[in-house]
């Protein structure tokens, strides 16, 4: 019987290291830059686990029993975040905003954001902020964290909070006796509103807050040189949500609204296209994040001059006025050392087209990388992301030459991995959700 038994222990061993080795990938990177030092490193094995990094030795290895992926020729990189998308947004060339707005409903909105993460996803972006969406946008990342759909992590802000007549008031621009459930559900008028938006919105599964605290350029009515949201309305906002442990990001343009928001504690200013000197003083010494978004900026900036008709109405004329700026303002941003974390403001689109703008507007190459990994990571608050480590996710970008001295291979990404799980191979999507 004794015998018996030792041979059952030695089978259920054995049956357990396969199980273990089932898991194990080896990636042979001939250039790696891996999100923590400012050098590459080259020829060198990236050991997986199911999910996880476990290790990073020199040279080639090959583990007993792991798959091997040869990627010798490649540069391989952490996985992109993008921490400034609306999941579903359409591009402004493509589509009239008002049109599709009034004509399709949150469950078509899913949809689009379903295509539009797949795409983010094979664009080499394992990770993203949605920075003010809907219940839609909380069913989507549920959807790709239970392996229903492919895209990249998401963290979900819902409806921006702002005032009555503010950038995110959905009634403005529209005949006022048009009503829908929901259109309140960002709206903030006093401090006591702020308190219980934020309550509501992580009851509903956000994981971040949007605010609004100043007028925004594409939307009927506002003005995006003035401040909108009080400074106590901005506070209530911010200390609850860091209370229910959710940080907070301010979509925000002029100097004073900035600051103001800085000093109520934000933990990022998106867009923050008039700041001047002292407003990135401030910033930096607050540890406050700037999420330039130049690639939104351009965007919209084609679409007014190209297609006017396309925008909410009255909107081309404030996007010709202001889109240039935050090109104009990234040299002030860099040379004052304020953190910059990587954001597009888009869904459907170029997402890598922020590292062309941000490499031409003076940053350098290896910053826009850290801008696009671990500033972002720490940004949205994991230690899991960002960066080719033991302890990370194995969420791997590889492209066929120097991005250090090529900024065009950031659109020629050959591979893909999320999580361990090959998403893009050889240039191509593999047969993944």
């Amino acid at each position: 019987m004794r015998a018996i038994q030792t041979s059952l222990l030695a089978l259920t061993l054995a049956f357990a290291a396969h199980a273990a080795e089932a898991g194990d990938i080896v990636v042979h990177a001939g250039t790696l830059i891996d999100g923590v030092a400012a050098q590459p490193r080259r020829q060198v094995s990236i050991l997986i686990h199911d999910d996880m990094i476990t290790a990073i030795k020199d040279g080639y290895v090959s583990p007993a029993g792991a798959q091997a992926i040869d990627l010798s020729r490649a540069t391989v990189l952490p996985g992109f975040i993008d921490v400034h998308v609306h999941i579903g947004a359409k591009l402004p060339s493509t589509t009239n905003a008002t049109e599709y707005w009034v004509t399709h409903s949150a469950i078509d909105q899913a949809f689009d954001d379903a295509v539009y993460a797949r795409a983010m996803l094979q664009q080499g972006f394992t990770s993203a902020r949605d920075v003010g969406g809907g219940d839609d946008s909380v069913s989507v990342r549920d959807a790709i964290n239970d392996g229903k759909i492919a895209g990249p992590r998401l963290w979900v802000a819902l409806e921006a909070l702002g005032p009555t007549a503010g950038h995110g008031d959905p009634r403005s621009g529209l005949d006022p006796a048009l009503s829908h459930p929901g259109w309140e559900n960002g709206i903030v008028d006093t401090p006591e509103m702020a308190r219980i938006r934020v309550r509501e919105h992580k009851r509903r599964g956000a994981n971040l807050i949007k605010i609004m605290p100043s007028g925004g350029i594409a939307s009927t009515g506002d003005d995006p040189r003035q401040q909108l949201m009080t400074d106590e309305e901005m506070k209530v906002a911010v200390d609850t949500a860091h209370s229910l442990g959710m940080k907070v990001a301010a979509h925000i343009y002029p100097a004073g609204a900035i600051e103001a928001a800085v000093r109520a504690g934000v933990d990022s200013v998106e867009h923050g296209s008039f700041a001047t000197d002292q407003t990135f003083a401030l910033m930096k010494a607050h540890g406050t994040y700037l999420v330039p978004t130049l690639t939104v900026f351009d965007t919209f900036y084609a679409a007014a001059r190209d297609h006017p008709e396309l925008l909410t109405p009255g909107t081309a004329a404030k996007e010709l006025a202001n889109d240039l700026l935050p090109k104009q303002n990234l040299p002030r941003a860099l040379k004052s050392g304020v953190k910059i974390a990587y954001g597009t403001d888009l869904g459907e689109g170029d997402h890598a087209m922020e590292f062309r703008l941000f490499i031409e507007g003076g940053m350098a190459p290896m910053d826009a990388v850290f801008a696009a990994t671990r500033n972002g990571a720490e940004l949205i608050g994991s230690d899991k992301i960002g960066s080719i480590q033991p302890g990370r996710y194995a969420d791997l970008v590889a492209v066929p030459g120097d991005p250090l001295k090529d900024i065009t291979q950031y659109e020629k990404v050959a591979f893909v991995m999320k999580g361990g799980v090959v998403y893009r191979e050889a240039g191509k999507p593999t047969a993944q959700p």
